[in-house]
């Protein structure tokens, strides 16, 4: 209805220089036919294209069109912010967008190095949403529950939107501590939705359960989508369809233009502890399939158009945080517990390879040439054949190198013994757990790969371009 009104009033307005098509009903046809396409194709361009989006486009398919560096050469350059980083970058113009838990998203000139601005959420609340660029503007979650829309070039506001509210997972007995009369949010919920970009509308989930769809331009609200629990998944899109999880075990497919369910999807639940249900990985879009990782210890296959799942591949309880990426029939993605990162077959979901990744994986992996990037916990960067899954060489942070708390074995494995030793024999030993691991310079931070380099954050503050 959208496309047809803004035609029709084009349309209107061309006519009267075009007398002789009023005289012909089949040439006025034609005439109308073409100016639709045409006004139809310059909608579609923009949302088609590769854009600067969480894990390369609004399909999460994680491909970028460019190859990295098949060996490593050294660092390019890095950039300190004030806190650790969480979220993963995104590119546009030559300018590298992240946000940072010192509550700031900075502008990174992608060639130097050097801050060209930066912007201070209102609250100073953590920014661990990964940033959108499109139309000239940034668009960003932060956990103060405000959808930013910055000036790309000067980060000024353009305008926001504010959710109902932004919190953490939670649960009595989360994860097995104690106790069971008290509700403890979840250290390990780590990521805020990233927005998407589709046909001029921006989408996005929130910790107060629901999926947002405001005007890109405006920033009004066109629609939300109530779900059962906290959606800190980020939205994929294909084919006018909006697709999420959320933390109340379900996978939504919504229409991107009213926001009406069309299917949903069930995952495992977890009643009593909670620790195996809910998603905070994003869907990936590919071959008419959705492909997701879920807390309940899964990799799904899910048909888009009915939600009727193709396959499941077990990981023996191990989180799949990580977005799939997916090309040439082969999904990749890694665990948490386990410390894996493999392939499967895109079809029958069989293993084609895995690989000792020697950390928790939340990291999602980019693909670029013949090689697949991902970070771990233990704060180094891989780069994986993607056909053999043989490692190619890897990268360690600065955070990693210092190790201050001893908490990695001389292999450079996490040593669990010691992250998760108990202390006060309550949910603060989750706290600490989850300290630990960010003292190594984790990388929870997804790469992205341009012109032969890779860039991607880390818990130790750091901006890294490396090549």
């Amino acid at each position: 209805m959208f496309l047809r009104t803004r035609a029709d009033e084009t349309i209107s307005k061309t006519l009267p220089y075009y007398p002789r098509l009023k005289r012909s009903t089949k040439l006025l046809h034609n005439f109308k036919t073409m100016i639709r396409t045409f006004v139809l194709l310059l909608l579609i361009v923009p949302t088609t294209m590769a854009q600067a989006t969480f894990h390369g486009d609004a399909a999460r398919t994680g491909v970028y069109p460019t190859t990295g560096p098949l060996k490593l050469n050294g660092t390019k350059w890095t950039f300190k912010t004030d806190g650790p980083i969480i979220g993963s970058p995104a590119i546009a113009d030559g300018v590298i967008y992240i946000g940072s838990t010192d509550g700031n998203l900075y502008a990174v000139d992608q060639e130097t190095g050097k801050q060209k601005w930066k912007f201070k959420t209102f609250a100073s609340r953590q920014v661990t949403s990964s940033p959108t660029i499109a139309n000239g503007l940034v668009y960003f979650g932060g956990f103060d529950g405000i959808l930013y829309a910055l000036d790309a070039q000067t980060g000024t506001v353009k305008w926001t939107f504010v959710t109902e509210y932004e919190r953490r997972f939670e649960g009595k007995r989360l994860h097995g501590y104690p106790s069971g009369f008290q509700t403890i949010p979840d250290s390990w919920d780590i990521y805020t939705s990233s927005p998407a970009i589709y046909n001029g509308r921006i989408y996005l989930g929130s910790g107060d359960g629901n999926v947002y769809c405001v005007d890109a331009v405006t920033g009004i609200l066109q629609w939300k989508f109530a779900t059962g629990d906290i959606v800190h998944a980020s939205p994929a899109i294909a084919n006018n369809t909006v697709y999420i999880g959320s933390w109340d075990s379900y996978l939504y497919a919504l229409d991107a233009e009213t926001g009406q369910e069309k299917w949903r999807f069930k995952t495992g639940e977890d009643t009593y502890i909670h620790n195996q249900q809910g998603f905070q990985s994003s869907p990936a879009i590919a071959d008419g399939m959705i492909y997701v990782g879920c807390r309940d210890g899964h990799l799904y296959a899910v048909d888009a158009a009915t939600g009727r799942k193709r396959w499941d591949y077990p990981t023996n309880k191990g989180w799949v945080n990580s977005t799939p990426a997916i090309r040439g029939g082969v999904v990749y993605a890694g665990t948490s517990d386990g410390f894996r990162f493999f392939a499967l077959d895109a079809k029958t979901g069989r293993l084609k390879f895995t690989l000792d990744a020697k950390g928790a994986v939340f990291s999602s992996p980019a693909l670029a040439g013949d090689v697949a990037y991902f970070g771990v916990s233990n704060g180094r960067l891989l780069a994986v054949d993607a056909k053999s899954g043989k490692l190619m060489w890897d990268f360690q942070t600065e955070g990693s190198k210092q190790d201050p708390l001893k908490m990695l074995k001389p292999d450079g494995s996490l040593n669990n013994e010691a992250i998760y030793a108990r202390y006060f024999g309550d949910y603060q030993d989750m706290v600490l757990a989850f300290y630990r691991v960010f003292s190594v310079g984790a990388i929870w931070s997804s790469p992205i790969v341009d012109r032969g380099v890779v860039y991607f954050g880390s818990t130790d503050g750091s901006l890294y371009a490396i090549q």
